[in-house]
């Protein structure tokens, strides 16, 4: 075995031997490109399959946990940022059921676990005091839940209750959070962390709510209370102008041509929040349902006299308009009658309470700008008439249009449209040196491994020729000492002679291989045999 081990080895050192310099060198190229994909393969082949084990850790439960994975000899890799831990997928439920028994990771956020170590012997301070870092802790888990959001911090100020006073402090927040690498919270992330914990706390308004991230750069702004979620009326004011803007300019570019009109609106806004109520009384049906009615009749008659009677009036005058004397002849008779009637009917009421949102449009001013070549089929009236119905322009509340014809500069599109075409044409010329410079590159490639190919070919043929003309003339001499020996030996020895192993074919595998392994040699050596034949 081990001498055709060794013969092996000696046979591919010879093989290597006779190989050209570029064939050496491809060669080695060669095996150890297969050496590398060999190593390569083997590794990805002997590496495990790592999943998660746990996910959105703090900084202290990832310690924790990448302690405990060490001294339980346990692989690991920790990927996220550094707040998640993965281990071999076969080992996930196991590490992950002894990494809890033993109490990790603890979630050090705590929440309303807090409020389970309470006791009999707690006092009120101390369970304001849990009550509040419960509520810290839990929030801080809700916010660290959103999308794009790695910590978070919550601090909470809740004044204590106070019994006998009327006037009791208001609770406030602030929130501090981390984002991710690459990432950053819009508006709408931030009112969204704002209305969460503001509707989390008994009393606690939006505008108590700070944001804040990890640079220092305050996220909210506590004084805007603006209209539709916008995070500030200048934000408000500047979207409402935009989308005006860009709704005038779609219908102008349809007209005059793109670049061809300019459109400026400026919108007078009204965040103030007003609320009307009204309450009005009608009578459904005149001949409709009494509620109720009151009907008093008084009715007297006495003898006269000459004593007067009636009702006492102011300053101690006789209302005598009710009082009727009659005097006759020895006897008089007075009477005084007085009815009233009081009638109650059914009425409708209606109460109506209006609240007007904050966002209303007050004034509306709009500035367009048409180019004097591009608008001359066309009409400014019309163009005013469309734009004061696709935007809502109402005259009486004080809005403005104005479309004025002017010719366009056009020197700063010309200029960019110049460089435009430079930078094209050099991008062009470029390409074209580059696919010159890439075909003349080939070209040498190729124009080397021809020559290479033909020098390696003429060498192959110089090779054969040299080594055919050697054997050619090792057979003829071997032909010719045969012959020299046939004719003085005898019979027996000529019937040896046949039997015998022809010593000639080693010798010609020998000098094949000398061939092969020292062309030059051998032809200087053939060259000096001729010339001293």
């Amino acid at each position: 075995m081990k001498d055709l081990v060794l013969g092996r080895l000696s046979g591919m050192q010879r093989t290597f031997s006779g190989f050209t310099a570029g064939q050496k060198v491809v060669a080695l190229i060669g095996t150890g490109a297969l050496l590398l994909g060999a190593v390569l393969v083997f590794r990805w082949v002997s590496q495990p399959d790592y999943a998660p084990l746990f996910s959105g850790l703090s900084d202290s439960d990832a310690s924790a946990v990448v302690q405990q994975l060490d001294t339980e000899g346990v692989k690991y890799k920790i990927a996220n940022g550094g707040d998640t831990v993965m281990v071999p997928r076969s080992e996930v439920y196991k590490t992950r059921i002894q990494l809890s028994g033993e109490g990790i990771p603890s979630g050090s956020d705590g929440g309303y676990s807090i409020l389970d170590k309470q006791s009999l012997s707690t006092s009120e301070f101390q369970q304001q005091t849990d009550f509040k870092r419960a509520m810290e802790g839990e929030l801080t888990k809700t916010i660290e839940a959103m999308d794009g959001v790695q910590t978070a911090v919550v601090h909470l100020a809740i004044p204590e209750k106070q019994v006998f006073s009327d006037k009791q402090g208001k609770p406030t927040a602030s929130v501090l959070v981390q984002t991710r690498s690459g990432v950053t919270l819009n508006q709408n992330q931030v009112q969204a962390i704002v209305h969460l914990v503001a509707a989390s706390i008994d009393g606690m308004k939006a505008s108590d709510v700070t944001v804040a991230d990890s640079k220092g750069q305050l996220l909210s702004n506590q004084s805007d209370t603006g209209a539709a979620g916008a995070s500030s009326r200048n934000q408000y004011v500047e979207s409402y102008q935009k989308q005006a803007e860009a709704k005038a300019q779609t219908l102008l570019n349809r007209v005059v041509g793109d670049g061809n009109a300019d459109v400026q609106v400026t919108a007078d806004l009204n965040f103030d929040k007003t609320t009307t109520q009204s309450r009005t009384y009608k009578q459904s049906d005149p001949n409709g349902l009494t509620l109720s009615s009151t009907k008093n009749t008084e009715d007297y008659t006495g003898a006269g006299g000459s004593t007067p009677t009636g009702v006492v009036g102011p300053d101690g005058q006789m209302d005598t308009s009710t009082t009727t004397t009659t005097t006759g002849s020895g006897s008089s008779a007075s009477t005084y009658k007085k009815s009233s009637e009081t009638s109650d009917s059914a009425l409708d009421t209606t109460t109506q309470q209006v609240t007007s949102a904050p966002g209303s449009v007050q004034q509306l001013h709009v500035a367009v700008a048409l180019d004097q070549t591009a608008a001359a089929s066309t009409k400014p009236a019309e163009i005013q008439k469309m734009i004061t119905s696709a935007l809502g322009i109402d005259p009486a509340r004080g809005d403005t249009l104005r479309v004025s014809v002017l010719p366009f500069d056009r020197s700063a599109e010309k200029s960019a449209a110049a460089e435009l075409k430079a930078s094209d044409a050099a991008a062009a010329k470029a390409s074209k040196m580059s696919l010159y410079r890439n075909i003349g590159v080939g070209v040498l490639v190729l124009l080397g491994l021809l020559f290479l190919w033909l020098r390696g070919r003429k060498r192959a043929k110089q090779r054969a020729e040299q080594t055919t003309y050697v054997v050619e003339q090792l057979r003829n001499d071997a032909a010719r000492r045969e012959e020299a020996q046939r004719v003085v030996e005898s019979p027996a020895t000529q019937l040896l002679s046949l039997e015998a192993p022809d010593p000639t074919k080693d010798l010609q595998s020998e000098l094949t291989q000398l061939v092969e392994s020292q062309p030059d040699d051998v032809a200087a050596l053939l060259r000096g045999w001729m010339a001293d034949r």
